[in-house]
């Protein structure tokens, strides 16, 4: 996540208006460094949700996202992409405090699906299709990712799950139904990427044992945990790798 010596996309900051929540909303949206050299040239979108109490200006100077897709593209490591990241939350006047356990407000996820990427897609040159596009976040991003990206499997092809809270029994059975049929999802879902810091001990050991249910009923998943780190950008710059 360091700046280096390499060509530099640009962060640029997107204004729309939310007819969800009569409000305007700010976007931050990555655009690779070759973006305006090839104005004939299409691109991925990558979703990134930032965690709670943070915003959407989180990813980028304290996860320094654009500094790791500079640094990934530069390597090879990465197909040059849009990366937009956007609030994370949808404010409803007198809306009530969010449950553990039960889904995430559906406002946000309205907003993120019926106007954050109609938005995306008509202001930059994206590919615009469900292969093309994918979501992930880091703790409350992570939840988000969960609920309103395997809700979406026709808008989203792949996901990254970053120190997700640990998933009760009766939260898990949430997801019974995208989950019931195995063949059909892993045929659906290119990859289903979960990450943990092995200091958390809590996320870290629900996490394993989520996934060693997933793998029970024949859910393919990538699981990778960073030793050492806890519920944190160290963890989460790492997973955006």
């Amino acid at each position: 996540y360091d700046v280096k010596d390499v060509p530099h996309g640009q962060v640029r900051m997107q204004w729309y208006y939310s007819k969800v929540t009569n409000l305007w909303r700010r976007a931050y949206v990555y655009v690779p460094p070759d973006y305006d050299d090839n104005p004939e040239q299409r691109y991925p979108v990558f979703i990134l949700r930032h965690g709670g109490g943070e915003d959407e200006t989180s990813w980028v100077e304290q996860g320094r996202a654009n500094f790791i897709m500079d640094n990934l593209i530069a390597e090879g490591k990465a197909r040059p992409m849009i990366v937009v990241m956007d609030w994370g939350d949808a404010p409803i006047p007198n809306q009530p405090i969010h449950i553990p356990d039960t889904p995430p407000h559906q406002e946000i996820g309205e907003v993120t699906i019926n106007e954050l990427i109609p938005m995306v897609d008509a202001t930059f040159r994206t590919i615009p299709d469900r292969e093309h596009r994918a979501m992930a976040g880091s703790s409350m991003g992570s939840v988000q990712t969960l609920y309103f990206g395997l809700s979406n499997l026709d808008t989203f092809s792949s996901f990254g799950i970053f120190s997700r809270r640990p998933m009760s029994a009766k939260e898990f059975k949430n997801f019974d139904g995208v989950f019931a049929d195995a063949d059909a999802f892993n045929q659906k879902v290119k990859l289903f990427w979960w990450g943990a810091g092995t200091a958390e001990e809590g996320i870290y050991y629900a996490t394993k044992k989520n996934l060693a249910e997933l793998d029970e009923i024949g859910i393919k998943t990538v699981f990778v945990e960073f030793p050492g780190t806890s519920h944190e950008w160290q963890t989460w710059r790492k997973s955006e790798n």
